[in-house]
């Protein structure tokens, strides 16, 4: 294993542990400042928009730069916000360090992304991603445990500084163990970048994207009123449980890029169908512990384990333009987390009751399943030298 991929691993567990430690928090932060719940909800809101923002925006003004520079340089961003985010006198300020820290998070994924399937030969790409995601799984499962845990004993800005030091370990990494660009490497492009979303496939791509990794996220914002008002668990336990879930979204991201990289579409189709019967499963069986205990594992470990191969996907069909089609990849699993919450949330409130996300997440995952299908149709539809799945991976080769 090529040792800038731990290098970028650390800055994804970093920044995954930036984005989700907040939920534990909240009620601390909300006290310490005098705001309401729902205010105090806006440092989760507030930093999902900016991702999107930053994931699409940001990436377009530096694809003319080096990418381990960018790296290096985002890297940079991200230590910046969460130390003002430890440093915080007040809400305002405290939102601003969310915001500056978010900034930089799609940026680096869809930029990591290339580089990081840049550092290994072609079979082994979809592999290096999801190494590097691994990084952002791994803060479901340890960070955020231990950085609620910090927050609660020790103050909530002591969580922040302990992700600041991360990003500086991160940045050192980067710089001393990813490799700098060859000179032909160096930048890219920004008309030829923004050429990739003249491809239908790459649009086809994010659209998937929105629509299963949404579905996953929508079932999964309200699990905890799920696990308790429906499952019966004491609220002592759901820690304990989204610790099982995210030792899912582990073992799957790691399994999904070992088999997109031996067939990208049929590994997509497979888990995207397995996700839609899990959470058919587990909208039916929710009342039943043991059901519940294990759907939360397969969810987490079939909704994951799709993420190296949709975005291994949308880089293939840009092959001449990697950098704006991954980053445009990761604000689409932004969108997707943020759709699939409000439409949760719109089900919750006409008295579907709480397992009716997991029901509008199934609905969500068929449509990425006719998305991809109506896409892999059209390809083979295609004459000869038309965007294909099968062709394309030596050509992202050759671009990163």
């Amino acid at each position: 294993m090529p040792l800038g991929l731990l290098a970028l691993a650390i800055g994804g567990f970093g920044i995954g542990l930036t984005e989700f430690v907040i939920m534990g928090l909240l009620p601390d932060v909300a006290a310490d400042f005098a705001v309401t719940e729902a205010t105090a909800g806006w440092l989760i809101t507030g930093y999902a928009l900016s991702v999107v923002v930053g994931a699409v925006v940001l990436t377009a003004a530096v694809t003319r730069f080096p990418r381990k520079t960018v790296l290096q340089s985002l890297m940079c961003l991200f230590v910046a916000g969460n130390l003002i985010s430890a440093l915080s006198g007040s809400y305002e300020m405290l939102l601003i360090g969310r915001v500056v820290a978010a900034l930089c998070h799609g940026a680096f994924f869809g930029i990591g992304a290339v580089v990081a399937a840049g550092l290994v030969e072609p079979a082994k790409k979809a592999a290096a991603i999801a190494m590097m995601f691994a990084g952002l799984t791994a803060a479901n499962v340890l960070g955020v445990p231990f950085g609620t845990f910090l927050g609660q004993n020790y103050g909530w800005r002591s969580t922040f500084w302990a992700i600041t030091v991360i990003g500086i370990i991160a940045l050192i990494g980067i710089a001393a163990l990813v490799p700098r660009e060859r000179a032909r490497g160096e930048g890219s492009d920004l008309r030829r970048e923004l050429g990739a979303f003249r491809s239908l496939q790459v649009w086809l791509s994010i659209a998937t994207t929105v629509l299963g990794f949404g579905g996953m996220f929508g079932a999964f914002t309200y699990i905890a009123f799920t696990l308790t008002e429906v499952s019966g668990f004491a609220p002592s336990s759901v820690p304990w449980l989204l610790v099982l879930f995210g030792g899912g979204l582990f073992v799957g991201n790691y399994l999904g890029g070992k088999a997109a990289d031996r067939n990208l579409t049929v590994t997509l189709l497979a888990l995207l169908g397995a996700l839609a019967v899990v959470l058919v499963f587990f909208a039916l069986t929710a009342q039943s512990r043991p059901a519940t205990i294990a759907s939360l594992a397969l969810m987490g470990a079939f909704g994951f384990a799709t993420v190296p191969a949709l975005q291994m996907r949308v880089m293939s069909f840009a092959p001449g333009a990697p950098t704006m089609a991954s980053g445009a990849n990761i604000a689409a699993f932004n969108l997707g987390n943020a759709l699939g919450a409000w439409v949760g949330g719109v089900t919750i409130s006409a008295g579907l009751g709480y397992t009716s996300p997991i029901w509008a997440g199934f609905g969500a995952t068929v449509l990425a399943v006719v998305v991809l299908s109506t896409a892999t149709v059209l390809l083979r539809r295609a004459a000869p030298g038309e965007d294909r799945v099968s062709a394309t991976t030596s050509a992202v080769a050759s671009s990163t």
